[in-house]
């Protein structure tokens, strides 16, 4: 035909039915990859704390870790019952606010203790101590985990973690809590299925006008 109507020729059809599949995917993979940056991250509090596993065998650490942010100060007792015996803070793991100050209060049990930072130099209370009362305190202004034991009850398990803050690993986000692949987001899961079905409709097409088409003409 040739009459100036919207006729098109089988290879201009292909053509543009070509252009219009790549420019689908195009934008599913555009937008996947877009989604999946803005769910990723590097902590900021988004999950429970990774601890890497330093408290794994810790007696009296059942994975729970006690909030007391909103709080100006916190404590800690040492040489609570754990592990065997009075070997163990109390709670193993808390989480405190950036600029609280923490208060490790001996309970008398157990001998001698201190605490030292496991990997750091942030936390470090001296030689063990024995007698009960507030022995050590430490004021945080700096986000993260800090991981710390008993030097003379190490081999004992006796460990504990301050969360301090929002900008911490979590579980989710990295240090080794998640091993599985990244989720797809919905929205480009929904994209995908839309471009696939464009694809299958495109093709479908495409094939009609080759098998039954008539001499169609590019317009003048």
């Amino acid at each position: 035909m040739t009459d100036g109507s919207a006729d098109v020729s089988r290879r201009a059809f292909l053509q543009t039915a070509a252009g219009a599949t790549a420019a689908s995917a195009a934008a599913g993979t555009a937008v996947a990859q877009e989604e999946g940056t803005d769910s990723g991250g590097g902590g900021g509090g988004g999950g429970p704390p990774d601890f890497g596993g330093y408290l794994d065998s810790v007696g009296n650490f059942n994975g729970s870790v006690t909030d007391a942010t909103g709080q100006d100060t916190a404590t800690v007792e040492v040489g609570v019952e754990a592990n065997g015996g009075a070997y163990g803070f109390g709670p193993a793991a808390i989480h405190v606010d950036n600029g609280a100050t923490v208060q490790w209060e001996w309970t008398g049990n157990g001998g001698g203790h201190n605490v030292v930072q496991a990997n750091g130099d942030t936390l470090d209370s001296g030689s063990s101590v024995a007698s009960s009362g507030v022995n050590y305190e430490h004021t945080f202004e700096t986000d993260g985990i800090y991981n710390y034991y008993c030097s003379p009850h190490e081999g004992l398990q006796m460990k504990g973690s301050i969360v301090v803050g929002t900008d911490y690993p979590t579980q989710s986000s990295g240090g080794g809590g998640s091993s599985g692949p990244p989720e797809v987001p919905g929205s480009a899961k929904m994209l995908g299925v839309a471009t696939s079905s464009v694809l299958v409709a495109t093709l479908g097409m495409a094939y009609f006008f080759m098998r039954y088409g008539g001499n169609y003409e590019t317009p003048e």
